[in-house]
């Protein structure tokens, strides 16, 4: 078997940091090098303070500190890491594509194609490369054709290697996965990869959870698991609205459904919406694919998905207006939490940003605080949607750094981050120093309702019945 003493990984993102973080850090025979273009980030990544790395995870500090330096390094020499690296994983961004066939739907492989080009411009002995990046299915054929063309009588093997992190719990999940998929060529030689990575991992993943699959199989159900997780979150959102106007409460209904063993209760929870870098490319992604075989009922099916966490978004947004007298025009509308999720400073398709897009439109004056993202990143999002300038994204836009001046004098309060933090403040005197009536719009339904409403608030909860 093919022993591994030298990884590179084109790209320092919120996989490919991570990742090489932990494998290091479980593999100190193993030279890891994570390289990048960007030189800012890869300053961060070699900042003497760790506080200031570039990706907020809890426990990804620890790791770093224990790795960087012995067998963990961070270099923008791309070249050099390539050349030396038995096995290079490829880490890069896939977005939705924004232009041309497939605009707004496929994936942009542009990224991953130019990583191809350099390993095959640079490489000088034989290579195994890993397809880390969230990638449509066969696209591992395509880097091989790129990488066999060379005809330097370099021999390279592709494998598929997705990752199933969750943001905020990363380093958990890489410590202890429930699956660690690896998908290779049918051959000798395709073999001899697939075990030559799964010995990288074994260092601490139990080989029963590693799973061996052919290349294809392995592509695939990346863009699946992501899709059943979201379709998840969009049907019980879905049943929100219907508990609203039934007089049934989606918490209740969550419970019940989620103790039958064959549904489970993961992922059952009414929201604003999902968000994040993969639930919604992968999907349109997976869209993109079944429609290019011709099986628009397929496709159809998987887009509603995506339609339905759109609506929930604007439904929450319409509820915000309507609730506070059919006007929000100059009003104080406070945003607890910007990040799609809490334990992250990732704002990708953050339900925040469209909620606050929304309520612009409208003319409210949007004051946020969130612990971890900042307002140059609050900004940016706003201004990639493309509604209005920048001058006036900055006008409607105000960013706290102390959750009691973001609040007071607001006359509604919007939940969009479930930070742990946020249950712990002192609603008594929050509402002391709130416009009346005071109302709270729980987007993420993790506050006490009924200890609110005992305050004086009054609490919109999506999916519950006793709306006002």
């Amino acid at each position: 078997m093919t022993q591994i003493k030298k990884i590179c990984c084109i790209g320092a993102g919120y996989v490919g940091g991570p990742t090489m973080a932990v494998i290091a850090q479980k593999n100190p025979q193993i030279q890891v090098t994570v390289v990048d273009i960007n030189e800012e980030r890869i300053a961060a990544w070699n900042n003497a303070d760790l506080s200031k790395l570039p990706i907020y995870e809890p426990g990804l500090d620890t790791v770093v500190a224990e790795a960087r330096g012995r067998n963990l390094f961070f270099d923008t020499n791309v070249d050099k890491a390539i050349d030396e690296a038995d096995m290079i994983f490829i880490s890069v961004n896939t977005p939705t594509k924004t232009y041309g066939k497939g605009k707004g739907m496929a994936a942009d492989l542009k990224y991953i194609e130019l990583c191809a080009r350099q390993i095959a411009r640079v490489a000088k002995t034989d290579k195994i490369v890993v397809e880390k990046s969230t990638l449509p299915v066969r696209t591992a054929q395509a880097i091989k054709r790129i990488l066999d063309q060379t005809g330097n009588g370099v021999s390279y093997q592709i494998l598929s290697n997705p990752e199933f992190l969750a943001e905020g719990t990363a380093i958990q999940d890489l410590m202890n996965p429930d699956r660690v998929l690896i998908g290779g060529e049918e051959s000798d030689t395709g073999r001899e990869a697939i075990e030559a990575l799964a010995s990288v991992y074994g260092a601490w993943v139990p080989q029963e959870r590693i799973l061996r699959t052919n290349v294809w199989s392995s592509e695939l159900s990346k863009l699946t698991a992501n899709a059943f997780l979201a379709q998840r979150v969009s049907s019980i959102n879905a049943i929100s609205e219907l508990c609203e106007a039934s007089g049934a409460d989606v918490n209740e209904v969550a419970k019940a459904i989620g103790m039958d063993s064959r549904i489970g209760s993961k992922f059952l929870k009414a929201s604003v919406g999902f968000g994040g870098s993969c639930f919604q490319k992968d999907i349109f992604n997976l869209v993109y694919i079944a429609k290019t075989y011709g099986l628009d009922e397929v496709a159809d099916y998987w887009e509603q998905v995506i339609i339905m966490n759109d609506f929930q978004k604007r439904r929450f947004a319409e509820r915000i207006v309507t609730t506070l007298f059919n006007t929000v025009n100059d009003k104080k509308i406070a945003f607890l939490g910007w990040a799609f999720k809490k334990d992250t400073n990732d704002t990708r398709e953050s339900a925040a940003i469209y909620v606050a897009n929304d309520l612009m439109e409208e003319e409210a004056q949007i004051h946020v605080f969130d612990p971890k993202v900042t307002e140059q990143q609050m900004l940016t999002d706003l201004d990639y949607l493309n509604t209005r300038s920048s001058e006036a994204n900055r006008k409607h836009l105000t960013v706290h750094q102390d959750p009691y001046t973001a609040l007071e004098n607001a006359h509604g309060i919007a939940v969009l981050t479930e930070w742990d933090e946020f249950k712990t403040y002192d609603w008594q005197r929050i509402y002391n120093k709130m416009q009346k009536p005071a109302f709270v719009f729980d987007g993420r339904n993790i506050l006490d309702r009924k200890q609110l409403e005992q305050i004086g608030f009054e609490v919109y909860s999506i999916g519950a019945a006793n709306i006002k």
